[in-house]
Formats: structure tokens, sequence, C-alpha cells
């Protein structure tokens, strides 16, 4: 026997689980018309499409400011001359009123985010640690390793190099104009896990990101911005923990050793995205410029990306183009093969062309004294790279070689055209392994 019934839902007895998904459990009443009923042998099953109003918490529908619709599918057992009682199915579905839908938005598939306010600090390093988080400065040293002072170690100030480390290279005037707020919120995750106050190292020649800043900053004291002038190699580690703290890193030493923890602007939007957005160190921001680059642009770039597909994505190079570098004029590497891939740090491929780099021969030592004079280190690069060319490896040592950061000042002021950053960069290879030798020997 089929009928369709119609009822009013009475009560909401519980929520129970059905199938493998929650179900919404109802009792429902329902009268009979008032005629009468064959007899039967025994209790006959009705199957019942009930349409009924249902308001959580209240009794009837009437009294409820939304309402539901519920399509229930019922087996009802029939009494002859009673009521039927309704006893809810496995079917029972609840619909909704129709309602635009909505596109889900893809999971995260990498880790879960974090709240930074709630977060612990040893939570916060092992997420920075398992997001694969490098210094973007150059160097790619670990973050969390940074973060992590040895025994006897204490930091004592956060610095955040917001100071280009080359010329031509923008891609941190483009990060603070356009993630400000990331960079705000990786910065004071950064300070949460060193327990310390943060200076943001900036030149005077990005006036549009020092005046954004300040107005995001406002009146706080436990971020400033520091405003230096315009020198090279102002955006070196060394030279920007001299500038702004006045200490100086003794050789051999790191920035730890006087209490200082430096992150590039970079590496602190990417600890924002690994903390609240669950996002691993997987991408490289890039500054792609040259006289030799038809359409200078700063990318985002996966990790991995072929030069070659970059340079074809900036319109490709110019007839007049002659070299291409990772990096930037002065401590960049020439590139013979295009297929090598972007990794974490690196910060920029430069195009130049014959005019802006000229092929130079060079000639024997002048004793000018030039490059003595640039030396940010107060180094002898002259005697240094002589040592090298001369195989004289362990006096190159004991002359400092292991104390020059290699920023090009000396080859760039060099007269007489002598490489000599290659050459001490060459001593620098042989005494580690020389070294790796010894140690393999003991």
């Amino acid at each position: 026997m089929h009928s369709s019934v119609n009822g009013t839902v009475s009560k909401i007895v519980k929520t129970a689980h059905l199938s493998g998904a929650p179900k919404t459990v109802i009792e429902i009443s329902v009268t009979q018309p008032k005629e009468p009923v064959a007899e039967a042998a025994g209790p006959q099953k009705v199957s019942a499409t009930v349409a009924a109003t249902v308001t959580p918490g209240v009794s009837t529908a009437t009294e409820a400011a939304s309402v539901q619709k519920v399509n229930a599918t019922v087996a009802a057992t029939v009494t002859p001359g009673g009521n039927t009682t309704a006893e809810p199915a496995d079917a029972t579905e609840v619909a909704e009123e129709p309602q635009e839908k909505k596109v889900a938005e893809p999971e995260n598939e990498f880790f879960p985010p974090l709240n930074p306010k709630t977060a612990t600090k040893e939570e916060l390093l092992e997420r920075i640690k398992e997001a694969g988080i490098v210094g973007m400065g150059g160097a790619a040293f670990p973050m969390f390793v940074k973060l992590s002072p040895p025994p006897g170690k204490k930091i004592e100030k956060l610095i955040i190099n917001a100071a280009e480390c080359e010329p031509y290279l923008t891609r941190d005037y483009r990060l603070i104009l356009e993630y400000t707020d990331q960079l705000i919120g990786g910065i004071e995750i950064l300070m949460k896990i060193t327990g310390v106050e943060c200076v943001i190292g900036i030149e005077d020649n990005k006036p549009e990101a020092i005046v954004l800043l300040k107005n995001k900053l406002g009146s706080r004291s436990d971020i400033r911005v520091e405003v230096l002038p315009v020198k090279y190699p102002q955006g070196a580690e060394k030279m920007l923990i001299y500038a702004i703290t006045g200490k100086k890193v003794p050789p051999g030493k790191l920035p730890v050793d006087v209490g200082v923890v430096m992150q590039n602007v970079g590496t602190a939007i990417s600890v924002w995205k690994a903390v609240t957005e669950g996002t691993p160190q997987t991408d490289a921001w890039i500054t792609v410029t040259g006289e030799g680059i038809k359409t200078p642009k700063n990318l985002i770039v996966p990790v991995g990306t072929p030069i070659s597909e970059i340079l074809e994505f900036c319109g490709g190079l110019t007839p007049e183009a002659i070299k291409v570098i990772a990096g930037g004029p002065m401590m960049g590497t020439n590139l013979y093969d295009y297929n090598a891939p972007v990794m974490k740090a690196t910060s920029g491929l430069l195009v130049l062309t014959s005019d802006t780099s000229a092929p130079v021969e060079a000639i024997a030592c002048l004793r000018c004294g030039k490059c003595v004079e640039v030396c940010p280190v107060n180094l002898l690069p002259t005697r240094l790279s002589r040592f090298s060319k001369l195989q004289r490896f362990e006096d190159a040592e004991e002359a400092g070689i292991f104390s020059c950061m290699e920023c090009g000042c000396c080859a760039y002021e060099c007269p007489a055209g002598i490489p000599l950053v290659q050459w001490i960069r060459l001593g620098k290879k042989e005494l580690l392994k020389i070294k790796a030798q010894e140690r393999k020997s003991a």
C-alpha cells in the first residue's frame, strides 16, 4: 500500500550517522483520514514521502524566523483503526533552499596554516625548517639554523636587509611596495622567535618604499626604518651590520657572534607564507634586467625553471647582448648554459651588451693601490691574487683571503684589468680542498 502523507514535524530528536554521513533523525506524527481501513492479518509497511518544515529548537514551523525544507522518505507501520507512526529510514536527507553554488577552494597540499599569534616559538621554527626556507640574499644559508644560536650566543637585534645587494637589481624594492603587509607579518614572526626588536635597513634611493613602510608602521617602536646613504656594498651582511649598529664582525666569525641576526626581505615574506599559508619556499624572486634584454621585469619564478625560458618570457635577448650573468654585475657569475635552473638564492639575471661590458685585456699590475683603497674589509687584493696565481695558498690564508667577501670593488677599479676576484676565488677553493684532504688524513 503506497500513499502520499502530509504531516507536521514535531521536534528534532538527534543527529545520527547513517550510511557514513550525518543525517537528521526526526519524529513525524501523521494523522490518517477517517476512512475505514481494511482488516489485515498483520502490520503492513507504508512507503510515504513527507514534505515538512523543520525549525531547529522549536516545536512548530510557524515559530521560526528562518526555515529549512526537509524531504524525507519514511517507512511507516499502519495499525488498523489507529494513527500511523512513521519511523525514519536510512534515506533521510535535508535539502537546503536553492543557493548559489560556491566553487570549493583547493585544499592546501603542503602544510596546515598556523596562527602566528598563538603558535609557539618551537612550532614556528619547525615550520620554517619544514618549508625549506633559506636566506635569499645570496648564500642560501638555512634559516632555522640562523634563528637557533649555539649555546653561549645571544641574539640582541634583528636586521632586515632592504638594501639591494648589487646595482641593477630591484627585486627587494618591488617586494616592499607590493607585499608590504606580508613583509611586516614575516618580521613579526621573526621577532617572536628571536624575542628582540627589528631594524629595517634601506638605502635612500627607494623613497616610495621608505614612505610606505613608515606609514604602515606608524608610531611602532619595536620595528624601525633606518635610512642609509647609497653606497656599494651596503647590502653585504657585515657592511650593513656595521652601518646600523657600529659593530664589526671579526674575520671568520658570524653575525650572531656580535648578537645580530640578519634576514632578507624575500626571506621574511617566505616566512609569512610558510606560517600563514602553509606554503614551502618553492619560488624565487628575481630581477631580469640589463641593456641586452628586450623587456626587463621583476618576476616570481618556480625554483628549477630553466633560465632560457625566463629570458624568452622577457622578450629574448637583443642583437647587442654579449653576456648573461646570474646575479648582479659585481658578484654575479657568467652563464655559459642557458638551460641552467633558477635556484632559491638566484637574485637576478643581468644581460649586458658590449657598451656596458667591453672585454679588457689584463696587463701587469701597476702598483697603483686603487684596489687597496676601495676594499671594504681593508685587505690587499693584489697580494692575495698574486699568492693564488703562484699557488702559495698558505700565504694567501695568512694574508686573510677568507675575509674577502668577493664584492668585486677591486676588480672594478683595477686599471690593469686584472681579474682579482677570480684569482682570490680560486685561492679559496684550493685552500678548502687542502683542508678537506688534511681532515681525511688525520
